[in-house]
């Protein structure tokens, strides 16, 4: 089982407690991102959690081509 794999099955059954517990997905997903920048605080500087935010952010539409950063 990938890392992915195994983070899904988590996410798929939090969101099935919470949609139990009348709590919408939308709030467990701020939540999980929540929790996410808190992973990321452990070991990495903010300006490196913002790139990486920033990243996500800017690849959310599918249809458009990825986005690169040159150095």
């Amino acid at each position: 089982m990938s890392a992915h794999q195994l983070v899904g099955s988590h996410v798929e059954a939090a969101l099935k407690e919470a949609a139990a517990r009348n709590i919408s997905n939308d709030v467990v997903a701020r939540c999980l991102l929540s929790e996410a920048i808190r992973l990321f605080k452990s070991g990495r500087p903010n300006d490196d959690i913002a790139a990486e935010l920033t990243a996500a952010a800017d690849n959310l539409d599918e249809d458009t081509p990825l986005v690169f950063m040159r150095p």
